[in-house]
């Protein structure tokens, strides 16, 4: 009998959600968002569940995103099976953010795209040496989703807005400072600390204080006033154009890190990611990338994109517009539009 890919239990009034795929890196599928949903939704009003732990099976990947090949394969189509997958997981990223009781999500290992939604709403977000954070969505013409545009803005200072745009990985020492994880963890001592969360009696947050550690010195600190300073711009070309007056090899090295993503995808994002920022529930911008969502997997460059990234691993994309200058305000306008009432999407009854 095949393992399911996510387990479920009630541990001493913990309820716990190993996501079980370690050779895929945990990357979430349909009918793994069903099973998280459904066992939160019969955890929500169960009085013996005080609390809810999210953790994973491996020590690699907490988890590396979505199934990105389904997506791109139904996107090639008619993208039915894709927006479904969409509709099922922003539920679940949207359950998890007005969620009543605590979440603790043990983000030991590769937390990317989809592993974001489902690690970002709970309060208590533990992060290790072996984290490693990132949305590298530009890089394959897609957007920084699963409520990307509710958390990425609302980092200090516009660090939201460089990890989005140019899908910088970031590790535990960042991870603090940016808010990305509330505290952390030792690697070593995950197990104990799952083990004291369960069998003790203490609220999370008391467990979680006895067990945190010093990450140790944030190595983007020192490039922390330039991120402000270049990507507190509205337009892509303006942040370019700042990046390239700054003259510092750092500086230059975002700005080539930049010139390989999607233009595409570099000015849907941006746009994102300012109209996220203006929202004021979590509800306007899951309606908002479930929208842009089902019209960019359809697009040429999230389907160059997985093919060069993901499919013959290349990494040669050829990106359509090329340039900035070819991405309209029209074109953006085509994707951001919202979708007819019955087609939009809806959080959970």
């Amino acid at each position: 009998m095949t393992e399911s890919e996510v387990l479920t239990s009630v541990q001493n009034g913990v309820g716990r959600i190993t996501l079980n795929r370690p050779k895929a890196l945990n990357a979430l599928n349909r009918v793994m968002c069903e099973i998280m949903t459904a066992a939160l939704l019969t955890w929500r009003d169960n009085s013996s569940v005080r609390s809810v732990l999210i953790d994973h099976a491996g020590e690699r990947g907490f988890c590396a995103g979505g199934d990105i090949r389904m997506i791109a394969e139904s996107g090639a189509g008619n993208a039915v099976e894709a927006k479904a997958f969409f509709l099922t997981e922003y539920r679940l990223n949207h359950l998890m953010v007005v969620y009543p009781k605590p979440i603790v999500a043990v983000m030991d290992g590769i937390v990317m795209g989809g592993g974001v939604g489902i690690s970002d709403p709970a309060p208590f977000r533990i992060v290790t040496e072996r984290t490693l954070y990132a949305m590298p969505e530009t890089g394959i013409g897609l957007f920084p989703d699963v409520g990307g545009g509710w958390f990425l803005p609302r980092m200090p200072g516009e660090t939201g807005i460089w990890l989005a745009l140019t899908g910088a990985r970031i590790k535990a020492p960042d991870c603090l400072p940016l808010e990305v994880g509330t505290h952390f963890i030792p690697a070593e001592q995950i197990e104990a600390f799952k083990v004291a969360l369960i069998q003790s009696d203490e609220t999370p947050g008391a467990v979680v204080a006895r067990f945190a550690a010093d990450p140790g010195t944030s190595p983007l600190d020192p490039y922390r006033a330039v991120i402000d300073r270049c990507f507190a711009f509205d337009t892509v070309e303006a942040i370019f154009a700042a990046l390239e007056n700054e003259r510092t090899d750092w500086a230059q090295g975002q700005l080539k890190m930049l010139r390989t993503k999607s233009p595409q995808s570099l000015k849907v994002s941006l746009r994102q990611m300012r109209a996220g920022a203006r929202m004021t529930t979590f509800a306007e911008v899951m309606a908002m990338e479930f929208a842009l969502g089902g019209r960019i997997v359809q697009t040429h460059d999230f389907q160059e994109g997985v093919r060069s990234v993901i499919v013959d691993k290349d990494n040669d994309p050829h990106w359509d517009p090329a340039t900035l200058a070819g991405v309209t305000e029209a074109m953006l306008d085509a994707f951001f539009a919202p979708l007819p009432a019955d087609e939009a999407w809806t959080p959970l009854a």
